[in-house]
């Protein structure tokens, strides 16, 4: 291969990086302006207008508290898509529609999150069921997003590019929310009613879904692996190849010793990051100002986080990395049980929370991008995601069966340590190099 080739394919490739990073700078506005702030106490008021005497609204088949309608659309989104992931990455690694797929589950979820600015008055079904679909659609955009971190890595370290994607996501979503937080804030000033600055705050995060969305596919290619085999029954041979897939994970040990440790770990990060909110609230008497500060700060500081532990781990080692962050995340736990009582206390915690969690995020998914078999790697990360999904609600459960019986919230944030500390029990037992080879043997 000539020297202009050579040069023009490194050219090439590290476009199609930055279109990688890009995606994480879209998406991650549905994730901050989306579901961590806006939608769920517009939809609870939404529902609750809806409400009868009761204060209950039918769901399904049943009627329940208009309280409990964003949480319960939550879980549906998150069972759904427990079984139809695997699906998705199956698909993505068996035909060459990777990119297509990528393109349609994008711009379904970005169109549905557009349709929030329709949500008026009691029609909370219309919001829910918007939810479900995108939120749906963002899992399985991930799957396939993430299953190409190897590729696009090329002479890069998977740890500094995984790094380098999260740290785009932070960015991306911390800038939007900071618009839309200053348009929410001035709504009036602008002659807008909070209603509808609400909605078209959610509808915003749709917009910059697509839109920089558009940057990922103008760089990415079709599909960088071959695949296995074709068939005019796409869904057919899904079904088949993910049974097979299940069937081949148990040859790789490591993997699943390393799926399982992240299954713990990452519930105690996904509750320390749902509940602190609640904990800064009710326990210390923060106001909603100053926990949306936090949250602001947490995705900016998160930004160099994860830029701080993709050089940690690229000097030292990914795996050691990892352990280190999760040593602070049990060190933040104590914090919270032992010394956190006023807004400053909240505000240190918020920044370290903001430092290790990009870390601990980057890093996971690096890893695991390096111990699957080459060609399948959106059917693996599928069940990557559906390991956080589908267990990321025990640790949440247990603060809530704790407080429900002990009636302190000091007593219930405790109970999350547990999490981590089994995480890195069963990391101890991981062996990077082992499953780095199994991967290479199962090639040749």
């Amino acid at each position: 291969m000539s020297r202009n080739n050579i040069s023009s394919n490194m050219s090439s490739k590290k476009k199609e990086r930055i279109g990688w990073y890009f995606y994480d700078f879209a998406n991650s506005a549905f994730a901050t302006t989306v579901t961590t702030v806006f939608l769920g106490p517009f939809l609870t008021s939404v529902a609750s207008a809806a409400a009868n005497d009761a204060g209950n609204i039918p769901f399904l088949w049943f009627e329940i508290a208009a309280g409990s309608y964003f949480p319960f659309i939550v879980s549906l989104s998150v069972a759904i898509q427990v079984f139809l992931l695997p699906l998705i990455g199956s698909i993505a690694d068996n035909t060459k529609y990777k990119k297509h797929l990528l393109f349609l589950t994008t711009y379904i979820g970005s169109l549905s999150t557009l349709g929030f600015y329709f949500v008026t008055g009691t029609n909370y079904a219309l919001g829910g069921a918007l939810f479900v679909i995108a939120n749906i659609n963002f899992g399985a955009a991930c799957v396939v997003y993430n299953s190409y971190l190897s590729y696009v890595a090329g002479e890069k370290s998977a740890e500094t590019v995984s790094s380098m994607g999260w740290a785009y996501g932070y960015i991306g979503g911390g800038i939007l929310l900071l618009l839309n937080l200053y348009f929410f804030s001035n709504a009036e000033h602008y002659g807008i009613s909070t209603e509808l600055s609400i909605r078209i705050c959610l509808a915003s995060a749709g917009l910059w879904w697509g839109l920089f969305a558009l940057i990922t596919f103008f760089t990415l290619r079709n599909s960088p692996n071959k695949p296995h085999h074709t068939t005019n029954n796409i869904l057919s041979h899904g079904f088949t190849s993910l049974i097979k897939t299940i069937k081949e994970a148990k040859n790789y040990p490591q993997a699943l010793i390393f799926l399982l440790s992240y299954m713990f770990y990452n519930d105690g990060v996904q509750a320390v990051i749902v509940l602190a909110a609640q904990f800064g609230n009710a326990e210390i008497g923060l106001t909603m100002d100053t926990l949306i500060t936090v949250i602001l700060i947490i995705q900016f500081v998160a930004f160099f986080g994860s830029l701080f532990f993709g050089y940690l781990a690229k000097k030292t080692n990914p795996l050691l990395a990892l352990k280190i962050s999760i040593v602070i995340w049990i060190l933040v736990i104590f914090y919270a049980y032992f010394f956190l009582y006023t807004k400053l206390d909240f505000y240190i915690m918020g920044i370290v929370v903001g430092i290790v969690l990009g870390g601990t995020q980057a890093i996971s998914r690096s890893i695991y991008s390096q111990i699957i078999p080459i060609g399948k790697e959106a059917e693996y990360f599928s069940i990557y995601e559906v390991s956080e999904k589908g267990t990321s609600w025990l640790a949440p459960f247990l603060f809530g069966l704790i407080y429900n019986f002990t009636n302190s919230y000091r007593t219930a944030i405790i109970s999350i340590v547990l999490f981590f500390i089994i995480g890195i029990i069963l990391l101890l037992k991981f062996d990077f190099i082992e499953a780095k080879q199994k991967v290479k043997v199962t090639l040749q």
